[in-house]
């Protein structure tokens, strides 16, 4: 099966690699390094420059001669270069020829370009949605998603998620087992828990430029382990409780309630991450008051319990693990027992 992965100018590195090491893993370990062809195709130049100061030498170019391909991947540039009108042409000749084809965080814009998206679902990465949705409004676009699968199109959210999506289309060609040993070879879950919401800092998109409304986020963001009262909140800016609750929708997209739980959610998060406190502890610090409240949050919110979150996202001091440094944090991984079951590590 032939891997094409497209590289615009300036690509995200991860989205190239990522997904290549997926699929030559799994040829690895099938014992067949012919099983997938990978190809890194450059949209002119032969050499690519990528983020962290890379350089890819590509296999091949759009101006060379079509050969059949499977697997059409777009990788994402997050400089956001103008879009070339060269390839535009070249994915709507090539993508009707292909048997699937997807995009890697800010790739999915050059898939819009082409008008290869209508009446599909995709994703992207959480920064970039904004600007998708302002400029392509008609398209469904799920900004939680880590990767989402519509047909023979397969989208991702950016950067390590483009593994996500390897192991997605893996797990299609070559079966679970496959896929889960690649996984447990890359330190990587087969499909993660939750949305892109447990990884993004997500209230960074979401500040005012209204200046009465910044007060009230930082008034909210300072006092979340405080009942926190829109109407007392709107009082405290100078605003009517209607006028507040209109303008902070405007402004921000979401109402105020809304804001609210996000942000203790948030801190709620960064306490489980980087504490060994008590769930009904960081409940009640993070403004929850009880650790049945914060898990109906984390579920709505982020899709796991915080339980399950702290289990495969907090950071603590192993001295075991680290030896002689014994003061570095090293990242809670899942045992193999769990991730055999589906279930969270005790």
């Amino acid at each position: 099966m032939r891997i094409v992965i497209l590289a615009p100018p300036g690509v995200q590195s991860l989205d190239v690699v990522g997904p290549a090491e997926v699929f030559w893993e799994a040829a690895r370990r099938c014992g067949d390094m012919s099983r997938y062809d990978i190809q890194i195709m450059s949209t002119g130049q032969p050499s690519i420059s990528g983020t962290g100061q890379l350089r890819f030498l590509a296999d091949r170019t759009i101006f060379d001669n079509d050969e059949p391909i499977h697997t059409l991947l777009v990788a994402g540039d997050p400089s956001f270069q103008a879009i070339d009108p060269k390839v535009i042409s070249w994915l709507r000749r090539r993508v009707p020829t292909v048997r699937r084809y997807g995009s890697i965080c800010t790739g999915v814009f050059l898939l819009a370009a082409a008008g290869l998206l209508e009446g599909k679902r995709v994703t992207t990465h959480w920064e970039c949605t904004p600007r998708f949705h302002k400029e392509y409004p008609h398209i469904e676009l799920e900004p939680d998603a880590i990767y989402i699968r519509d047909g023979k199109l397969i989208t991702a959210a950016g950067v390590t998620a483009g593994i996500d999506l390897a192991l997605a289309l893996l797990e299609e060609d070559l079966g679970r087992e496959v896929a889960l040993a690649v996984a447990r070879y890359m330190v990587m879950f087969v499909k993660r828990p939750g949305g892109q919401s447990q990884f993004s800092a997500h209230l960074v998109g979401q500040m005012s430029e209204t200046t009465f409304i910044q007060k009230a986020q930082a008034y909210i963001l300072e006092n979340l382990n405080q009942e926190l009262h829109v109407e007392a909140i709107a009082r405290r800016v100078g605003m009517s409780t209607r006028n507040f609750g209109r303008v902070f929708r405007l402004e921000l997209g979401v109402a105020p309630l809304d804001f609210i739980v996000a942000a203790r959610t948030d801190a709620a998060r960064r306490l489980l991450e980087d504490t060994n406190r008590p769930l009904q502890s960081i409940a009640k610090a993070s403004g929850f008051g009880d650790a049945g409240a914060m898990r109906r949050a984390f579920r709505k919110t982020i899709g796991v319990t915080p339980h399950e979150y702290r289990a495969r996202f907090q950071i603590r001091t192993d001295h075991k693990a680290v030896g002689r440094n014994s003061g570095a944090s090293v990242l809670s991984l899942p045992t193999r027992e769990a991730e055999l079951e589906g279930m969270p590590p005790s």
